[in-house]
């Protein structure tokens, strides 16, 4: 398999190939010896993968070389590209679960207090076919204005993202000299 793996590092762009070729190779060789600890349908679904991976990242490369960017999302679900800075802290999970504790005793207690009150309500009749027709159009305006608000909220984040806003966070403020004219502003 190693000639196989070979042959598809070729396929990679020549200034990769020369940057990362060996590397990937030592890579491929390590993990070539961990397939063959397997049995034969292991070795076969494992290889595949590996020769799948290759062929997807040469693509990704060749791309990435013609519009000198990284591909975008259309033609690589997130599922393929690992991208660190948006990894959430370790301390959000902790966060996430007590907000889940707190809607748990909310809506318990919500039932408390419902339980508390005597039923005031009339029970409401079953809805009639000319209030359906009625309450579709309402739904899909609903619809529509919900895709309309997602659509833009994209939007912004599509136009802060490509001017750059997010380099922001690399910027370190403490490292410039103050000058005397700033201190007294």
């Amino acid at each position: 398999m190693l000639p196989l793996y070979n042959f598809l590092l070729g396929l990679y762009p020549a200034a990769y190939r020369g940057e990362y070729g060996e590397e990937m190779l030592a890579v491929l060789s390590e993990v070539q010896t961990e397939i063959q600890k397997r049995g034969p349908l292991g070795q076969i679904v494992s290889s595949g993968w590996e020769v799948a991976g290759l062929l997807f990242g040469a693509l990704r490369e060749h791309l990435r070389v013609i519009t000198g960017s990284a591909p975008r999302a259309i033609f690589f679900p997130r599922r393929f590209t690992m991208r660190s800075e948006f990894r959430f802290p370790k301390a959000v999970v902790t966060l996430m679960a007590v907000i889940l504790l707190a809607i748990f005793l909310a809506i318990d207690k919500a039932k408390a207090v419902q339980a508390s009150i005597p039923y005031a309500n009339p029970q409401v009749g079953p809805i009639h076919p000319t209030q359906q027709l009625m309450l579709l159009p309402a739904l899909l305006l609903v619809l529509a204005g919900a895709c309309v608000t997602a659509a833009l909220g994209w939007g912004i984040l599509f136009a802060l993202h490509r001017s750059g806003v997010h380099r922001f966070t690399d910027v370190d403020a403490s490292s410039r000299p103050r000058s005397s004219r700033n201190l007294l502003i």
